[in-house]
C-alpha cells in the first residue's frame, strides 16, 4: 500500500471534526488525554499502531480509511485489500453467489459501498425488466437503477415512502465514509424528485416496505440488508447483501408459481 500523502494529524482532525466532535469529546470518549490528541493532530506525537486503531475504532472510521491512517502514523497497513485476481477474491463471489441463489426464487442482489452492484440473482434480474438499457450496463449502480426516472422509479407504487428511508440514509453514509463519490450519488438521486412532506413510517412495518408493479400485478415486498460486520477484509466489510422478501402471501405465490 503507498504511503499516506498527508501526515496522521490532519487526518484525523478532519475525521473528529466530521463526527461533530471536539478534542475533548474524542478524549474521553477513547479514553485517552485531551494532550495527546491535540499533540497528535499537531504532529508533535506520532501515535502507536494500537492508538490509532482506538481512535478510529471510537471515530467509527471505515475499514479502507483505518489503513490510511495506519500508513499515515508509519505503520503498516492492518486490514486487507485482495487484488481482482487474487484467488481469495474468486471465494468471497462465489460465497456470494450461493447467498443471493439460497434466497431465489425471491430478489437478491449483492452491491459494494457505492452500490454498485457485485452480483445479482436470476429473481432480481426479471425485476428489473423494461428498465432504460443504459442503467444496466456495468457498473450498475442499485441506488440509480431505483430512483432514476428510467428505472424502476415509475413502478414503485410507494416512491415516497421508499425515497424518505433510503435517501437519509444514502446520506448518512455518504458522511460516514466522507466518500465524495456517495455525496455526488445523493445530490443526482436529490435531482429525480424529493418529497417535502414524505409519509410518516408505519409502525406495523418490520422493514422497509416496497410495492412495485411488475407484469400486471402490485408486488409487495420488505426489504432487508446483510453486512459483513466482523470482516477483516476491506472490501467485503464493504459488501452489504439486500434481499426482497415477500410481505404478503399475493407475492409468495407469485415467486413460487414463476419458479415451477
Amino acid at each position: 500500500m503507498p504511503a499516506s500523502a498527508e501526515p496522521i494529524g490532519p487526518l484525523l482532525r478532519r475525521w473528529r471534526r466530521l463526527r461533530g466532535l471536539s478534542q475533548l469529546d474524542l478524549a474521553i470518549g477513547a479514553e485517552v488525554s485531551a494532550r495527546h490528541i491535540s499533540f497528535v493532530e499537531t504532529g508533535r506525537t506520532v501515535p502507536s499502531g494500537a492508538m490509532v486503531l482506538r481512535l478510529a475504532e471510537y471515530l467509527h472510521i471505515p475499514l479502507r480509511e483505518r489503513n490510511r491512517l495506519l500508513v499515515a502514523a508509519g505503520h503498516a497497513p492492518l486490514y486487507r485489500e485482495r487484488p481482482p485476481d487474487d484467488p481469495d477474491s474468486g471465494r468471497v463471489r462465489d460465497a456470494l453467489e450461493r447467498i443471493l441463489r439460497a434466497h431465489e426464487p425471491y430478489p437478491a442482489v449483492a452491491v459494494d459501498g457505492r452500490w454498485n452492484v457485485l452480483a445479482a440473482n436470476a429473481a432480481f434480474g426479471g425485476l428489473a425488466e423494461g428498465v432504460d438499457p443504459e442503467l444496466l450496463r456495468p457498473p450498475v449502480n442499485m441506488m440509480r437503477l431505483g430512483f432514476h426516472p428510467g428505472g424502476l422509479a415509475p413502478r414503485i407504487r410507494n416512491l415516497a415512502q421508499v425515497r424518505a428511508h433510503l435517501l437519509p440514509r444514502l446520506a448518512r453514509q455518504a458522511l460516514h465514509t466522507g466518500d465524495p463519490q456517495l455525496h455526488a450519488l445523493h445530490e443526482e438521486l436529490l435531482r429525480y424528485g424529493r418529497d417535502v412532506h414524505p409519509p410518516p413510517p408505519d409502525p406495523a412495518d418490520i422493514a422497509l416496505p416496497i410495492r412495485i408493479g411488475h407484469r400486471g400485478s402490485e408486488l409487495h415486498f420488505i426489504n432487508t440488508v446483510t453486512t459483513f460486520g466482523a470482516a477483516f477484509d476491506i472490501a467485503l466489510s464493504e459488501v452489504a447483501v439486500e434481499t426482497y422478501l415477500p410481505a404478503d402471501e399475493a407475492t409468495a405465490r407469485y415467486f413460487l408459481a414463476a419458479q415451477l
